[in-house]
């Protein structure tokens, strides 16, 4: 029975962060194992880079942003709101700065904060994608794919090929309360 628990809360959270972990167990040991396609010092590298940048934003900026990083084979998101275009630029250096970072791609938006109703609708979306993924039959894993939602507009990461970008981004696209798809992947062909 703890072992059941154990195994659904590494879903919950595996699904959270995007991608979904299957388990392997051996003789009374149990692995997290994932079909992720970044080495796993890779995904390391990636948790570092996010926390790194929300770390410095926070310092410098408290209360005064709404910032979201999220960090793929050291390809940065960067979502949220700011209040002008110098903090925005200014959040796009501090996140370019950082060790092992190799493109960032700033999406923050100019406006006044989200309130809760709107990272809802958010998370909603965000899932409803995902599971759309999950009930794909086009030839994707949908573990290979990060979903990141910001006021309506999904953004798609991940290391894919031409054909699963272009099957997801569909999928994505005729989700509903979607209004924008931000192709954000690394392609392998």
């Amino acid at each position: 029975m703890r072992y059941l628990n154990y195994l659904l809360l590494a879903i919950v959270l595996g699904a959270m962060q995007g991608c979904f972990p299957i388990v392997a167990t051996g003789v009374g040991a149990g692995a997290l194992l994932s079909s992720d396609r970044r080495t796993a010092g890779i995904i390391m590298e990636d948790q570092n880079i996010e926390n790194k940048a929300l770390s410095q934003i926070t310092v410098q900026y408290k209360d005064t942003v709404y910032v979201n990083v999220t960090s793929f084979n050291r390809r940065v998101l960067i979502t949220g709101q700011v209040p002008n275009e110098t903090v925005k630029a200014d959040i796009g250096k501090i996140v370019s700065s950082l060790t092992n970072v190799k493109a960032v791609n700033n999406e923050l938006q100019i406006s006044s904060l989200a309130d809760l109703s709107w990272r809802s609708n958010d998370a909603l979306i965000t899932s409803n994608v995902k599971l759309r993924f999950i009930n794909n039959s086009r030839g994707f894993q949908a573990d290979h794919i990060k979903v990141v939602t910001e006021n309506s507009s999904v953004f798609l990461m991940g290391l894919v090929y031409h054909k699963e970008a272009e099957a997801a981004a569909d999928i994505a696209s005729t989700s509903r309360s979607v209004e924008r798809v931000v192709k954000v992947f690394e392609y392998l062909d």
